[in-house]
């Protein structure tokens, strides 16, 4: 497995909210050292939950490094962590003890069935924004042509994010 080979720039998000929600980040983060390296780290926001699902609240970060992994290989990467990890994916959106997400992989833009970068609901979600600005401020994003810094400065929204720990 290629792992720091090839520096493509790559932005990750990471929430849990089961169980103990902050060891889950720092679980996730020291797997993920072997097919990212790790630049810079956000804090770690407590965030209300997004959806129609009744569910606990989520800590949530974002993770700016690079890697040596195409998109496709990057994402069984984490996907195969998020297994590792106990996930299970019984209801669309629903309680996780981990998800991982790319948010942003270097300038590009992909459309799969499995997998679409930039994340395609990044630029509408506060709870992704608000870790993500704190390591990638000034990271365009592709498709809109607006920084992270921008589309967090216009964001129009009602969910709670709020600092539960600082890194760093």
């Amino acid at each position: 497995m290629r792992t720091h080979c090839t520096k493509n720039p790559v932005c990750i998000g990471l929430g849990s909210n089961m169980g103990d929600r902050e060891a889950s980040l720092r679980e996730a983060l020291d797997r993920l050292q072997t097919v990212v390296r790790c630049e810079a780290l956000s804090d770690i926001f407590e965030t209300e939950p997004v959806g129609s699902v009744e569910q606990g609240w989520f800590l949530n970060m974002a993770l700016r490094g690079t890697t040596g992994l195409s998109p496709a290989e990057l994402l069984a990467t984490l996907q195969g962590i998020e297994d590792a990890m106990g996930r299970k994916r019984l209801i669309d959106k629903g309680p996780r003890i981990i998800d991982l997400d790319i948010l942003l992989y270097s300038s590009t833009i992909l459309r799969t069935k499995e997998l679409t970068v930039p994340h395609p609901e990044l630029h509408r979600r506060a709870f992704v924004l608000a870790p993500l600005a704190q390591v990638a401020p000034d990271w365009q994003h592709p498709v809109l042509g607006r920084t992270v810094q921008q589309l967090i400065d216009e964001l129009q929204h009602d969910k709670a994010v709020r600092v539960w720990t600082r890194n760093g």
